[in-house]
């Protein structure tokens, strides 16, 4: 791993960016604290994207579980608005 200033990485981002394109995940700090990544697109696609899949699988594998529960809801357009006012049956899981 590389690991540059943000400064340094400004005066020379395009070097920065062929590093990360060779494989090497070049770290940017600020005050010597690391504040951000530069990754090459590849690795972005392999560990980035791949993890935000598996949390979207779990919610529709959850949607797809709980459907009748959700049916009962109808629509659900109040989870667009103001969540002060759900609607009457909300929270209501148990007769």
């Amino acid at each position: 791993m590389c690991r540059a200033s943000i400064y340094e990485a400004r005066n020379n981002l395009s070097a920065y960016i062929k590093t990360a394109e060779n494989g090497e995940v070049v770290e940017l700090t600020r005050h010597d604290k690391p504040v951000a990544v530069i990754l090459s697109w590849t690795d972005y696609e392999n560990e980035v994207l791949k993890s935000n899949s598996k949390k979207t699988n779990w919610l529709s594998d959850w949607r797809e579980k709980n459907k009748d529960l959700l049916e009962e809801f109808g629509d659900d357009d109040w989870l667009h608005r103001d969540r002060r006012h759900p609607p009457k049956n909300y929270g209501k899981c148990f007769d």
